[in-house]
């Protein structure tokens, strides 16, 4: 039996094999395969024990234009916030039509990045070693000690492309950019309150005996009367004036025989009290 020729070249040519992709298409798919790429040894520690996070960044890589193990690949998690490695930034911007050239240079002293966005005119973004000294990388440990020209070029990078193309980069920054802002520690609740008191001490009066003398009755009863605590009262007469810390002290440990007893001192709390705050931090 003779097979027509056509026939025959059918049979013959290789069958193409549709491409594996685990790209997720439900949520729950995402969930699931983000539980597997959590416990990969093959994702960054970011994204290491992480399924959270791992969804996150498929999700920013979605946005953006990568597939998910691209994603997880290229975002980096940076002083809290997700940012993309440069390589990943200048690919993506080459591959958009958006985008009609780069070019990237440097004369061993200042890097410099032209770029050009189709229908406009080319934009130029320069980063020196100038410029890393008034911004306090120069010399400062790590890249820019040991690859200067790399991290110039970075920069010069960074400032052209997320200038000239922020919808293709979706305002996403720019890893090795954010890398170099330090971040200071957060101040603890003693830091701030000490820091406030500083401050205090630069900026206001001190309380004059002779006020402070005629006024500490007052605010014994109304400490007496509960309306304020000790701490709460002395809270507000330090927004207008300062004490010594023996007159702090004489405000929190009132005498017990001038706070019980007379009830007349108390009567009039309610309607003086307010009067009496004020009055004590006057002169």
């Amino acid at each position: 039996m003779n097979v027509p020729a056509t026939q025959q070249q059918t049979a013959l040519a290789p069958q193409q094999r549709q491409q594996f992709d685990l790209s997720p298409q439900t949520f729950e798919q995402a969930i699931q395969f983000c539980d597997y790429l959590a416990e990969s040894d093959l994702v960054p520690k970011d994204f290491k024990g992480k399924p959270a996070n791992c969804l996150i960044a498929i999700q920013w890589g979605a946005e953006l234009g990568l597939k998910p193990l691209q994603a997880l690949q290229n975002l980096a998690i940076i002083n809290g916030r997700p940012a993309l490695w440069g390589d990943a930034v200048i690919a993506l911007v080459r591959s958009s039509p958006l985008c009609e050239y780069i070019t990237e240079a440097d004369d061993g002293g200042t890097a410099v990045c032209r770029v050009k966005r189709r229908g406009e005119s080319e934009e130029v973004r320069t980063f020196s070693m100038d410029d890393a000294k008034v911004a306090g990388l120069l010399g400062k440990s790590g890249p820019w000690t040991q690859y200067p020209k790399r991290m110039r070029q970075m920069r010069a990078r960074a400032f052209a492309l997320r200038d000239v193309f922020p919808d293709v980069l979706r305002g996403m920054p720019i890893a090795e950019e954010i890398m170099d802002i330090s971040q200071a520690p957060a101040a603890s609740g003693e830091q701030q309150r000490a820091l406030h008191e500083v401050q205090a001490d630069k900026q206001l009066p001190l309380y004059s005996e002779a006020d402070f003398a005629a006024n500490l009755p007052k605010w014994w009863d109304i400490i007496a009367s509960g309306r304020k605590s000790a701490e709460d009262l002395i809270a507000t007469l330090q927004t207008k004036a300062r004490f010594t810390a023996d007159q702090l002290q004489e405000i929190r440990n009132p005498p017990k025989d001038e706070t019980e007893g007379e009830g007349e001192a108390h009567n009039h709390i309610a309607t003086d009290a307010g009067s009496a705050t004020a009055t004590a931090v006057e002169g």
